[in-house]
């Protein structure tokens, strides 16, 4: 198995004006940070998948897990081309290494 490393993008605008569509908002939301999708913008979060296969299996877990109501897009691009992102004003922040390189401590 090749490893050509993928990014899953979410793009999601929902609705928050009653209070089941805040708890929806926010039960999708801790879905996506349980699962490993990091923020980058407010309603945009990003994960990192090893390949294609796995792509599809987090594609299938985002659509089970969806609100009923509101917008939730998906976008999925290549590592090479979540490189190429410019960054035209502010800082990046990250809580995590992005990095591919692996640690073994034997």
């Amino acid at each position: 198995m090749s490893y050509r490393y993928m990014r899953v993008l979410v793009f999601f605008d929902l609705p928050v004006l009653t209070k089941e569509e805040r708890r929806a908002y926010t039960k999708f939301r801790k879905f996506l940070i349980k699962n490993g999708f990091l923020m980058l913008q407010e309603s945009v979060y990003c994960k990192l998948a090893l390949n294609s296969t796995a792509v599809k299996a987090i594609v299938e877990q985002v659509h089970k897990n969806s609100p009923a109501e509101g917008v939730v897009q998906l976008l999925t691009v290549t590592e090479k081309q979540y490189a190429r992102m410019d960054l035209i004003i502010g800082n990046v922040q990250s809580e995590v290494l992005d990095t591919d390189e692996r640690l073994v401590i034997l």
